[in-house]
């Protein structure tokens, strides 16, 4: 029977903790790496959680994996992974993607609003001019 992203859901979310805002910021304190998987464009028209690295969701595998010559040396196996996205779910499908890859300390905070809301600091969204 084929998986649906339901399912998928359900597994990411069973996998990957929720954690808040509070609990993040005191792992990031501690070297843990605030990761955003959203695209690109969304990073400009949104602005972007202060001191977040960005990997899009669609590349992360490559850059999670250090055999690739994609691999980004800020996730390593050692340093827990706080994951955002814009509303949460992709941010619970990356961090079981990582979970699946070997990566043990994997949160989820959910979206970007609610590392705001809980008090961290977002950048302004890029000016595209005129």
């Amino acid at each position: 029977m084929p998986v649906t992203v339901k399912d998928m859901m359900a597994a990411a979310n069973a996998a990957v903790e929720r954690i808040s805002v509070d609990q993040a910021q005191a792992l990031i304190a501690e070297g843990a790496l605030l990761l955003d998987v959203r695209d690109a464009p969304e990073l400009q028209a949104t602005g972007r959680a202060v001191g977040s690295h960005h990997i899009a969701r669609g590349m992360l595998e490559f850059r999670a994996d250090p055999e690739t010559p994609f691999h980004d040396l800020e996730l390593r196996f050692d340093r827990p992974v706080v994951v955002h996205c814009a509303s949460g779910g992709r941010a619970a499908l990356a961090g079981k993607l990582l979970k699946d890859m070997g990566y043990t300390q994997v949160y989820n905070i959910g979206g970007l609003n609610d590392w705001a809301v809980g008090g961290g600091e977002v950048t302004e969204p890029v000016d595209p001019g005129m």
